[in-house]
């Protein structure tokens, strides 16, 4: 009898702590040619730990990796790519004075004698850009791209390398509906080419879509696994979370008089195309769009982060000429922005000096400590943000507990108008409820919410009104009886007019 051939990667017993803090605890996983594996838990589960230690990033304290039934050491990320394992992060680690071009290539260039062939380099690229549907020109830098951008452009150095196995780690966090759609036919090509794929995520619809199997860790243990036909929403949270989360019904709110006022906004990502919309208190308003679509743009305009090459803003009436988000901010508009590491937090402070930023306090010459420690664990509280204390380097906490914390920023503000691009990006289904749930009881008390978000399902979740984007345009405006994801995408994928 022949016996079954070796999975194409296993880990067993895999262990490993932090300053004595334990991420994984005997941990075992493993992952077949040509099959999707779904890593789902809530943050701080161990997802990435494990994930890193797979990819050379961690050492493991102990427990052993296999790969075709050999036993490999990994000790850096060099060694773990020369083995044919590629992990695409979250948060893509991209070098912005690069090309695209040069970092697709970075660390292979291609060479004849000691010089660089950029035009080669640059055929490729595109070659690759075109296999994962980026619409960047090779010879642009990285630093103008998105963060969805960004994504993609990792996923295409990813496929370059030709990884035997690739690691996603919330590939989508950044993605439109169509993007993801893309993206997952990608997967399903390399998955019947052989290449094994492991695929973590928080949005488990997309898991139920793309998963043949489904691992589950907790408390940095396994907790589980599901095959594909016992994949659901419920068994999936079960995994997760081991227990229920409880869902209210949806309250929806009564909207009041105009907080936001905005009439002919052109930004400088699409100069033709004039926005007019108003925001009333307690409403929570959405923003769908492709991706570059202008959803961002449109926010950072609002802020004063980007200057509007046209148009006028009010907020309670009062108007905001050629601001800056300190004049906004003062005015009762505050944003938390789409990547909070690097715009939204100071990744090396603690968690009570991040929350005390836009309303910082002086006693003489000198900050007050005691009203900052006061509001932190306020918030902390307030927030239910798990820290071990409020002293603890917000660089260190999850994603959604850093979430929690620029959003209890600028609450400590006192807003008039959230602004809130992408506000689960990265966010476990637990913390995700936590966050929803807020941001309603915040339109309940009266506060405009004007958010942006990739995920329909969110849009569906939060929205009480929609307005979708197209090439930077009003393609319409639907109220909440005529909301759905066809009707959305209906409207962001209209044609730009001229």
């Amino acid at each position: 009898m022949t016996a079954a051939p070796a999975p194409l990667l296993a880990a067993r017993g895999i262990g490993k702590a932090f300053g004595g803090v334990v991420a994984l605890a005997d941990v075992d996983f493993t992952l077949q040619r040509g099959e999707v594996v779904a890593l789902v838990g809530e943050n701080g589960a161990g997802k990435s730990t494990l994930m890193k230690v797979l990819a050379g990033v961690h050492r493991p304290d102990r427990g052993e990796v296999r790969l075709d039934g050999a036993v490999v050491d990994l000790p850096d990320p060099g060694s773990a790519q020369r083995a044919g394992i590629a992990l695409i992060p979250q948060e893509p680690s991209l070098c912005d004075n690069l090309t695209v071009a040069g970092a697709l290539f970075l660390g292979g260039e291609l060479r004849r004698g000691p010089w660089l062939r950029d035009g080669a380099m640059a055929e490729q690229a595109r070659l690759w850009l075109q296999r994962v549907g980026l619409d960047l020109a090779p010879n642009q830098r990285v630093a103008v791209a998105s963060p969805g951008q960004r994504q993609l452009l990792a996923i295409a150095r990813a496929l370059r390398l030709q990884a035997r196995v690739l690691i996603f780690d919330e590939p989508t966090s950044s993605l439109t509906a169509v993007e993801t759609q893309r993206l997952f036919a990608l997967v399903r090509e390399l998955r019947a080419q052989g290449t094994g794929i492991v695929w973590i995520s928080h949005r488990l619809g997309e898991v139920r879509e793309i998963a043949d199997r489904a691992v589950g860790l907790r408390d940095g243990r396994n907790s589980g696994e599901l095959p594909r036909e016992r994949v659901s929403h419920e068994a999936l949270v079960g995994l997760m979370v081991g227990r229920s989360l409880a869902t209210a019904a949806r309250v929806p709110h009564e909207a009041g008089a105009p907080v936001l006022r905005v009439r002919g906004l052109r930004t400088a990502a699409f100069p033709r195309h004039a926005l007019d919309f108003v925001v009333r208190e307690r409403e929570v308003v959405g923003i769908a769009g492709l991706l570059g679509a202008g959803r961002t743009e449109v926010l950072r305009a609002l802020f004063g982060a980007d200057r509007a090459l046209e148009g006028t803003i009010e907020v309670g009436g009062r108007s905001l000429v050629g601001h800056g988000p300190a004049a906004a901010a003062a005015a009762g508009l505050v944003l938390l922005p789409e990547d909070r590491q690097q715009q939204g937090l100071l990744l090396g402070m603690s968690v009570a000096a991040n929350l005390s930023l836009p309303t910082l306090r002086t006693r003489g010459r000198w900050l007050d400590r005691r009203y900052e420690r006061t509001l932190a664990d306020a918030t902390v509280r307030d927030l239910q943000i798990a820290a071990r204390s409020p002293e603890q380097v917000a660089g260190t906490l999850s994603g959604g507990n850093q979430q929690k914390v620029v959003l209890g920023k600028w609450l400590a503000a006192a807003p008039k108008v959230l602004l809130l691009d992408e506000p689960t990006r990265g966010v476990d289904v637990g913390a995700r409820a936590e966050i929803y749930a807020r941001l309603h009881a915040l339109a309940a008390s009266g506060l405009a919410v004007l958010f942006v978000s990739s995920d329909l399902e969110e849009v569906l979740a939060l929205a009480d009104r929609t307005l979708v984007l197209a090439h930077g345009r009003l393609a319409g405006e639907l109220d909440r009886a005529r909301m759905s994801e066809e009707s959305i995408m209906m409207l962001a994928t209209a044609a730009e007019v001229p």
